[in-house]
């Protein structure tokens, strides 16, 4: 195993990274992290925030938007989304631009889950129990809507936080299954089976391998499953989750394997929250292989978390580099991000 480095020289790297799953370069410029920042900073003052909210439109017993009521769930709820970006409704008749130009249906389900009735909690704070329901509810959605015709690819998040655009703060996902594959996950199905072909290994499977060969970026490691910050990082706290068995969808785990997915989810969420003490925001999507009876064995289902936060207060901005160039420049060290997350308990700092 790698010597770890000295935090200065975690600190001071300055180099050009590849992302394999993207097939690109990312910059690491650690050096940046302590420049000077006169810029916008973020109010990270935690809110007090009450169980349940009388006009919170995913508290149970609640109406939405649409007029109908919640039920009085208990643990998990999944219903349609009341404002989708794909639907069976959208129109069919469409206007035919002139080439290159080219315009297809919007046309999909788009569905909310409601990860607890409590309105305060997050999922770095809720039962380990509940954590496995809530993986268990992505497993089913993913195989059932999966199944529909024209959906091509199913696509579960999460986006938590006021800076990434959440403004109801109620422990909630969602899942677009929709009539395309997305972007990402086409160049990354590219990519595996690329290195595939070429190697005659999977690829996922070696990035695994040589995160456990260095050691230093590993957040939770069991016999089934492991989190770490990639070697090729693009946000300061990024992490992988990911099953060791390689499978294209989340719905072929094993129970075991499940649990342990649901034992991950909670430990790297809990050394999230304890880095600042605060909700640490962040765009978490399960990384998952079409639906559309392919033969995808090359790629290997995974959950990503990328955080905007490189300080408690200053956001990573996408600008020049990213937005213009296309490669993504990163103001600090995986490593120096993986060794202040491994010195935090695993206990949630509201616990404590």
């Amino acid at each position: 195993m790698t010597l770890p480095p000295t935090a200065h020289q975690a600190e001071a790297i300055w180099e050009e990274r590849w992302h394999p799953l993207r097939e690109e370069w990312v910059v690491i410029a650690a050096h940046r992290q302590n420049r000077p920042w006169i810029g916008a900073t973020v109010d990270n003052t935690a809110a007090s925030v009450p169980s349940y909210l009388a006009d919170c439109y995913l508290c149970p017993g609640n109406q939405r938007i649409s007029g109908q009521s919640n039920p009085q769930y208990e643990r998990t709820f999944v219903f349609d989304n009341d404002h989708p970006c794909v639907g069976q409704d959208a129109p069919a008749e469409l206007a035919i631009p002139a080439p290159p130009n080219r315009v297809r249906r919007a046309q999909g389900h788009a569905r909310v889950i409601c990860y607890s009735p409590l309105h305060n909690l997050t999922l770095a704070e809720m039962p380990l129990a509940h954590i496995t329901e809530v993986v268990q509810v992505w497993q089913q959605q993913t195989l059932d809507l999966g199944k529909r015709d024209a959906v091509k690819h199913v696509l579960c998040f999460e986006n938590k936080g006021e800076v990434v655009g959440v403004s109801n703060p109620h422990p909630h996902g969602q899942i677009y299954a929709t009539n395309f594959v997305f972007k990402t996950i086409e160049q990354e199905l590219q990519a595996s089976q690329r290195y595939l072909n070429e190697a005659g290994r999977s690829l996922f499977a070696d990035i695994i391998a040589a995160e456990q060969t260095d050691g230093r970026r590993i957040l939770f490691e069991d016999e089934y499953s492991i989190a770490f910050i990639p070697y090729f990082a693009r946000y300061a706290y990024e992490v992988y989750l990911a099953p060791k068995r390689g499978v294209p969808h989340i719905h072929a785990l094993t129970d075991a394997e499940t649990a342990s997915l649901a034992q991950a989810l909670k430990q790297v969420t809990v050394r999230f929250d304890n880095l600042w003490q605060m909700p640490f925001p962040y765009v978490m999507p399960l990384h998952q292989a079409p639906c559309d009876g392919g033969d995808y064995r090359a790629y290997h289902f995974f959950i990503a978390f990328h955080p905007p936060l490189r300080r408690p207060n200053v956001l990573k901005y996408l600008a020049g580099p990213e937005i213009g160039g296309g490669n993504f420049i990163s103001d600090t060290s995986p490593e120096a991000k993986a060794a202040e997350l491994l010195a935090l308990p695993t206990t949630h700092y509201r616990e404590l």
